[in-house]
């Protein structure tokens, strides 16, 4: 068991190295903190979804939005279409699981806003007919993903993409994202 706790730290390890050599993906990630900010600013909120895990980390995600990070401040607007078991269970009951997020993204999303969708695969269907519906109604896309990123990634606005096989490492990974993506925007929007 000893060895095995190592080994995932250093896969974990591994995985973060690769990121921080990955000058696209920083370059991204610092691109969309930008967006996040000005879309804040500009009375826009973002709207986050995913399937699983990745669900959670959409609730995480949105908890550090709303409440706070590291500093005193406002509250910013965040909504998690995840979160709302009625009106997921009855879309996929009178539709199908496909449109649970996508319906959702009708009714909520603005041209002010930023739907991030999370997903481990980057092919979850749900979460890219949510990206789609997004599109349609003028905001900006986002992706947390993992592997190659695969059908959502040329879809978003700003794709960032954790090249890993391993759903745990890339999960790990895209919460280290989101903590750096809610301190840069504090760090410029509670200064």
């Amino acid at each position: 068991m000893y060895e095995l706790v190592k080994e995932r730290i250093q896969e974990s390890i591994r995985v973060k190295q690769g990121l921080l050599e990955n000058e696209e993906l920083l370059e991204r990630v610092s691109c969309l903190a930008d967006e996040i900010v000005s879309c804040i600013r500009n009375g826009g909120k973002l709207i986050l979804c995913g399937n699983g895990g990745s669900a959670s980390d959409a609730l995480h995600f949105a908890g550090e939005i709303v409440g706070r990070f590291q500093r005193e401040r406002n509250a910013w607007p965040a909504v998690v279409l995840n979160a709302d078991v009625a009106t997921m269970t009855a879309i996929a009951n009178d539709y199908s699981y496909d449109e649970v997020f996508s319906r959702q993204a009708e009714a909520h999303v603005t041209d002010k806003d930023i739907l991030i969708g999370i997903s481990t695969s980057g092919n979850s269907k749900n979460v890219m007919n949510a990206i789609e519906a997004a599109k349609r109604k003028g905001a900006k896309t986002a992706a947390l993903l993992g592997k190659d990123g695969g059908k959502i990634a040329p879809e978003v606005d700003y794709a960032l993409v954790v090249p890993c096989n391993v759903t745990a490492r890339v999960q790990e990974s895209h919460i280290c994202l989101i903590h750096i993506l809610c301190e840069i925007s504090e760090s410029i929007l509670a200064s």
